[in-house]
């Protein structure tokens, strides 16, 4: 029985580009809140209003922890499976 990295290594490359496609556009949109959250933070801890600012930072660093999760299911880069032999550099 494979763990999940072994299957994502063996999979077909289209597979593998959605999966690379779809964690990046979460990764985007993690980073897309964050950066509200952010800016809703500085605008309050400027008001004054230390509560919420510290509420945004927990839900921001709360979003920033499953982004670093979520790198470890980044397919790894495909290797080629012919090598030339007349390339002496690898």
């Amino acid at each position: 029985m494979s763990n999940f990295r072994e299957a994502q290594n063996t999979a077909h490359p289209s597979k593998t580009n959605t999966l690379m496609s779809a964690i990046i556009i979460i990764l985007i949109l993690i980073l897309s809140i964050q950066i509200w959250l952010m800016y809703g933070a500085l605008n309050n801890a400027l008001d004054d209003n230390q509560p919420f600012a510290w509420a945004t930072f927990g839900g921001s660093l709360f979003l920033f922890i499953s982004a670093l999760f979520l790198l470890k299911y980044l397919p790894d880069a495909r290797k080629s499976e012919a090598k030339d032999s007349e390339n002496k550099y690898e």
